[in-house]
């Protein structure tokens, strides 16, 4: 509920502070006293776009603040959490704009944006006018309307939960026949590759033995004769056999040289058994030297391949075995390729036949619930002097998505046989205010969280009629807060508060201003309302009836 508005230096304000109240609230004055700049400057607190130049001539900047009072389960309470806003169970905004243009916005006492003062806006004022583009005239929120009307939510929540899940299947589905298409696009590069890799079967670490052993044959050559000579000189004619005959003269004379000549015959035994070593190393070494020059053919050919099948394949010699079972495991999406296909088109279907049936029984409601709010619109409209004329909620298919698959959009006919088409399009001004308040008294409602403002909505109406619209806005501000602009007496005889805006010249300036008004005031009020600029005393009799009735 908006219970004060505060303005500084706007249009033809200099300063004004109001504190409205629940229930149904009255704003009067003569054409021109700048009832309209109360709504410019709500709405300029409320980031709503509207006049480009605000701030009184001569001022620095103007500034707004508005006061809200919220009950715990208000939905502003959450727009100001995801914002990382101070809550509770006030709310205050403010607005700047400069002399420039600057505009700056705080929400308790924080810096915020023009886009979270719009979100905050939603769900805090209603705006109902001839040239409303915001609410009911706006066919885009028709839909959203007639499913609150309906109570619809357990069942938008099952279309909701199925169009998600019907989503999720074509995707799957999308992503399996793009994989199965990618790889039947290369299934013969893929098979050729397989049986080039299987039949030659490379191993990890074989390209590095190879190698190793080729360059050992292609030395083996130059270094066999060198390994033959000293072979030969190890041998029973070389080393082996000089220090085997130095060794058995040394023991032959042992014994007569007191011991001296152990540890030389010693030393000399060791050498032997490292010679013989030496010898096998060298025949082992000869022995693999001695290669079949056919062998040196097979094993460059064979590393030629396996190099030349790395190239092709862009990876190291030890991972091809691994990039064939990679081109395996590909091929074998292709065996997988038609039955993951028929599951996941199966899934597609059961997820569709679910939406189907989730958005056929949505559509039953909503055209089971448009009826009645025909016929409840339709009623309200008698008591308008609107009798004749037709209202009809139309749905119509629309492409299916979350919202269900219907198009909704409220219509009217200003007389029986005349041809339907949308609000504001077929009304006249008066007749759209009254199918407007008509259609908002049927929709409301419990729902008394927001502050409703009807601009003017009585024009072009009166006596009964603009009585009957004088009733309707009271009832609708039962339990919650409605501003009504208006020029109608019966109207504003049926406020609970009651506030005149007229202008007054200070200094050679202009200025409005907005005072409230106790009984006796209502009364004069009301009456000129009645008579215009002469106050009578028979139009204060009819200001005291219409505020009795």
């Amino acid at each position: 509920m908006l219970r004060a508005l505060d303005i500084r230096d706007m249009l033809i304000i200099d300063r004004l502070e109001l504190t409205f109240q629940p229930g149904l609230n009255a704003l009067t004055g003569e054409t021109g006293a700048g009832k309209s700049i109360l709504l410019d400057s709500l709405g300029f607190v409320l980031g709503w776009r509207g006049r480009a130049e605000l701030v009184r001539q001569g001022a620095a900047q103007g500034e707004v603040v508005a006061e809200f009072e919220l009950p715990e389960d208000h939905p502003v309470h959450a727009i100001l959490a995801e914002a990382g806003l101070p809550g509770g169970s006030e709310l205050i905004l403010r607005r700047v704009n400069t002399a420039e243009g600057r505009k700056t916005a705080w929400v308790n006492d924080r810096r915020c944006s023009g886009e979270v003062l719009r979100a905050l806006s939603e769900t805090l004022v209603e705006l109902h006018g001839q040239h409303d583009d915001r609410g009911l005239l706006n066919p885009r929120g028709h839909r959203a309307m007639l499913d609150v009307y309906a109570g619809a939510e357990p069942q938008l929540a099952a279309v909701r939960a199925t169009w998600t899940e019907m989503a999720r299947a074509r995707k799957a589905l999308a992503e399996t026949e793009a994989a199965v298409a990618a790889v039947r696009s290369e299934e013969e590069f893929l098979r050729h590759s397989v049986a080039e890799l299987d039949k030659l079967d490379p191993q990890p670490g074989e390209d590095a033995e190879l190698d190793a052993r080729r360059r050992m044959m292609q030395g083996a050559e130059r270094i066999r004769d060198d390994v033959a000579r000293a072979f030969a000189l190890l041998g029973g004619d070389g080393a082996e056999g000089a220090l085997a005959d130095a060794v058995r003269w040394l023991e032959g004379v042992a014994d007569r040289a007191e011991g001296q000549l152990d540890e030389p015959i010693a030393a000399l035994g060791r050498a032997l058994i490292e010679l013989g070593e030496a010898q096998d190393g060298v025949t082992a070494c000869f022995e693999a030297l001695d290669f079949n020059p056919a062998e040196l053919e097979q094993t460059e050919e064979r590393l030629f391949a396996i190099r030349a099948l790395a190239r092709k394949h862009e990876v190291a010699p030890d991972d091809l075995s691994g990039f064939a079972d990679t081109l395996r495991a590909r091929l074998g999406q292709l065996e997988a390729g038609d039955a993951d296909l028929a599951d996941r088109r199966a899934a597609v279907q059961t997820a569709q036949a679910a939406y189907d049936a989730a958005a056929k029984a949505l559509s039953a409601l909503r055209r089971e619930a448009a009826g009645r709010l025909d016929a409840a619109v339709m009623a309200e409209l008698a008591p308008l002097k609107m009798e004749r004329a037709v209202f009809q909620t139309q749905i119509t298919p629309a492409d299916p998505g979350p919202e269900g698959q219907d198009a909704v959009a409220f219509t009217v006919a200003t007389n029986p046989g005349a041809p339907s088409g949308p609000l504001n399009k077929i009304a006249s001004g008066g007749e759209l205010s009254r199918f407007l308040l008509a259609l908002k008294v049927c929709l409301s409602g419990d729902d008394s969280t927001r502050t409703m403002i009807f601009d003017e909505i009585d024009r072009g109406v009166g006596g009964a009629t603009a009585d009957a619209v004088g009733r309707r806005l009271a009832a609708l501000a039962q339990g919650g807060q409605v501003l009504v602009v208006t020029h109608s007496p019966q109207v504003a005889a049926r406020a609970a508060h009651h506030w005149r805006v007229q202008k007054h010249v200070t200094d050679g300036q202009t200025l409005s201003t907005v005072l409230p008004l106790s009984e006796p005031d209502r009364i004069d009020e009301i009456a000129r309302m009645v008579s215009g600029d002469v106050i009578t005393e028979e139009a204060r009799a009819a200001a005291r009836s219409l505020l009795q009735a």
